[in-house]
């Protein structure tokens, strides 16, 4: 989609790290939540990938909304992860012992997904699945895109 000017929902570009995730999936919203408690910077900003500045985000990278229903996307430094890459390299950005799960990245990245896919394909029936999406507290609202 061509931008011909900024629109209300534009999400302008960003020096932090911003994760796009499932906010109806109950797993993805705990692990927002976990990263927002564990966080050592407070320096990832997060969207959802049913906001339209998420899916704006995301369509920037070439993803559509059909991939953003099988994993998490994760912006820095102009470059997009996804699926386990895009899992440990948010781990790297959380507290010890946490952080210490990038090393996981020496695991070779086809039996990382494998994992990933895994669970992703099951997290509604494992987890579960919300029927609103996750909704930030007031003090966490700063670090939402498009609220």
């Amino acid at each position: 989609m061509p931008q011909t000017q900024a629109t209300k929902t534009e999400i302008p570009a960003s020096r932090n790290p911003v994760l796009i995730f499932d906010a109806e999936c109950v797993l993805c919203g705990a692990w927002v939540g976990f990263i927002l408690r564990h966080e050592r910077h407070h320096e990832i900003r997060f969207a959802s990938s049913c906001s339209v500045g998420g899916r704006q985000l995301a369509g920037r990278f070439g993803f559509t909304c059909e991939d953003l229903e099988r994993t998490f996307l994760l912006i820095e430094n102009n470059q997009a992860f996804t699926r386990s890459e895009a899992a440990l390299a948010v781990a790297a950005h959380l507290k010890a012992p946490v952080s210490w799960l990038r090393l996981l990245m020496g695991i070779p990245s086809v039996l990382r997904n494998a994992v990933y896919d895994l669970v992703a394909r099951n997290r509604y029936r494992w987890f579960g699945h919300k029927s609103e999406c996750f909704i930030p507290t007031p003090d966490q609202r700063a670090r939402f895109l498009d609220l």
